[in-house]
Formats: C-alpha cells, structure tokens, sequence
C-alpha cells in the first residue's frame, strides 16, 4: 500500500475513533418538527422548549453522566418529509431516542421504521392504534376526549347552545378528536347539526360555517391548530353571524389573541395552567409552572408558553426515565419509559403504565377567553 493511502487510511480511522468517542460522550435526542409549514407557530416552541430543557440538564451534569445532544430536522409540516428527516437523524445522526412535534400525520408515517430500529418515540402527538407502533410511543398530548368534555361542558353549563358544528382539518389527530365528539354530543344534551372539513391553508370557510348556522348550529366547535382558527373567527364575524360561538382546540396563545380581538367573549378556547398561570391555585402544579415560566420568559418574553412547556416535561420524563433504567439502551428506556409515574410538570401531571403510554391522565383544561391582549379563565 501506497505511504498516501495508508496515511488517508490512517486519518480516517483517527477521525472515526475521535467521532465515535464524542458520540459516546453525548445522549442523541432527535425531534422532528414543523419549523414551517402549519404547524410551525407550535412546533417553533416545542424545539424552543427542547432546548431550554437540554440546558437545564446539561447544566446539571447530563443524563446518566452525559450531555444532551439535540437535532432537529424541519418536516415542513409535511408527512413525507417527516419520513425523510427520521430517516436521516437514524442513520446520519445516530439519534437514540426521538422527542418529536405535533405533526401527527408525520410522525405516524415514520413509526414503523423507528419502531423497527428500537427507537423511543417520545411525541407532542397522539399516533393511531397500532399495537406495536404504539409500545413505543409515549404522548405528551392531552386525550382528545380532555379537550372535547372540557369544551363541552362549558356549553351546557354556562350556554343555551344545544345545537352545534364540528369543524375539522384531515390530520390524523383532527379526525379522531371528530369521531369522538360527535360521540359524545348526545351525553352534554348537544346535537351535532353539521360536521365540515378544511384544508389548513384555506383562505375563506365560509361555505361549511354557513352549513352550520343552516342547520340551527349556535357555537362552532372546532379540531386544528393555527391560523385557520383566526380565518374561521373573522369569517363568523364577516357573515353577520353575531350570537354564534367559536370554541377553539389547545393551541398558541397568540392564536387565542387574534381570535378574541375578532369575536371578543364569543371566542373560547382551551387553555393549559401555564397559558393562564393567575388562574392556578398554590400548590405543586403552580410551582412547577412558575419554575418553567421563569426560564420560558427570560429567553422568550411575551410568546405563548405551552408548546413549549409540554416539550420541557418531555425532557424531564426521559430523563426521569434514564434514571429509572440506569441506562440509555433503547429497549431499557422504553420499559424505564412505562415507569415514570406521578411526576408534575409545567403544564400537568404525567403518568405513563405499561397499560398507558398518554401520559396525561388527569383534565388539565380551563376555559379561557382573550381580554385586552392577556388570556383568561372564563
């Protein structure tokens, strides 16, 4: 062999065994996220949350000894480059958990190749029930059913509204959450008079919100993020349609906003404790959401803090669960994963069961309203 080569050969081995021993000094968490596309307001601060929690971490000395290691790759809010980017961190990156966004139709078309590398999914969504996809999924999303009870026993307690909409978008968390509200209407005494889909990039809804209206609908329930939400608000308003209620999903508070300044008190919304922290009484729940909120607000000041409070429990679960297992081996952290029980967080209380892998167990839903530009409980 040429003195070239084996000098090549030489360097490139001295590179990988440098490479391999800083890898093994960090712990690899991937996140795939919506950086743009619809989700991007949301998955923005998931991934702000992810790195305001690794510092705090790291600060601390790691997990089990080593510092986390974040890559992000930008889905586009798209579910065939969610395949792409998982991909990717798998096999370029050597991520060894993931600890992913809200674009559930992404990370649902990519968790059969994570799942077969034994690969922890730790998500912002709720993926669909299969089994074995399921056994390595742990969600940080409220159950649809939170949000919808929540939403719908304002209605019947504090409303005359007995007739209702049900506005959705076509991602897989949007039609789940349909399929369970008009399930159950009839136990709130409420008929769905009309269920629409849209699009997320629909400019006017005014088609499905007059169905609704149509149909007797006093209050418009809807499923889906971001700033169609706005959209359907400010075409309410542009229909005359001055009684009707707009009762919106879990999202970011500057949505809430611009929905409020549309309708006023004709808006609602379900809101975290953290989005409305005056609300929360003393104890560990408001203590724990202050602790998040001082860092949040020292680095972000004036955004909406939700995303990325369910992000940094995120963070805390696995690294509760690394202590649990005493390993980051993946199939130990999946298990370890299964363990994390009773643990509170910035914006709830997470308890995960070999029988349970959605974490949050307990409603932590208020309803809100916007007044003057701050977020309320109604």
């Amino acid at each position: 062999m040429a003195l070239t080569a084996r000098v090549v050969l030489a360097s490139a081995f001295a590179l990988a065994l440098s490479t391999g021993a800083a890898s093994a000094q960090t712990y690899k968490i991937g996140s795939s996220l919506g950086l743009t596309g619809y989700m991007a307001t949301n998955d923005r601060a998931w991934r702000d949350g992810l790195e305001i929690a690794a510092e705090a971490i790291n600060a601390k000395g790691g997990i089990l000894g080593k510092k986390v290691e974040l890559f992000v790759e930008d889905n586009r809010s798209e579910p065939q480059e969610a395949v792409v980017g998982y991909r990717k961190m798998m096999s370029n990156d050597g991520v060894q958990i993931f600890d992913s966004g809200c674009v559930s139709a992404g990370n649902f078309a990519a968790a059969g190749a994570v799942v077969r590398a034994s690969i922890p999914m730790v998500l912002c969504s709720i993926l669909p029930r299969r089994p074995e996809e399921q056994k390595w999924a742990f969600s940080f999303l409220p159950p649809p059913r939170f949000e919808i009870e929540t939403r719908y026993k304002y209605l019947k307690d504090k409303t005359d509204v007995r007739k209702i909409g049900i506005l959705h978008d076509p991602s897989p968390y949007a039609l789940m959450m349909k399929d369970l509200a008009v399930k159950l209407a009839p136990d709130f005494g409420l008929e769905v008079v009309a269920t629409e889909s849209y699009k997320q990039d629909d400019s006017d809804m005014s088609v499905q919100i007059g169905r609704v209206n149509a149909g007797g609908g006093g209050a418009i329930v809807k499923m889906g993020l971001g700033g169609s939400t706005v959209t359907v608000a400010k075409n309410i308003k542009q229909l005359g349609l001055d009684k009707m209620l707009l009762l919106a999903s879990l999202d970011d508070g500057a949505v809430f906003k611009q929905g409020g300044e549309v309708l006023g008190d004709r808006f609602l919304f379900v809101g975290l404790g953290v989005q409305l922290p005056e609300s929360m009484p003393a104890g560990p729940a408001k203590d724990a959401a202050l602790a998040y909120l001082k860092l949040w607000e020292a680095k972000h000041p004036g955004r909406d803090p939700s995303a990325g409070a369910r992000a940094w429990d995120s963070m805390t679960v696995i690294a509760k669960a690394a202590e649990i297992a005493g390993s980051l081996e993946g199939a130990k952290m999946r298990d370890a994963l299964e363990k994390v029980n009773g643990l509170q967080g910035a914006a709830s209380v997470y308890n995960f069961s070999a029988e349970e892998h959605n974490g949050v167990t307990q409603n932590p839903f208020t309803i809100g309203v916007a007044r003057e530009g701050k977020l309320v409980a109604k």
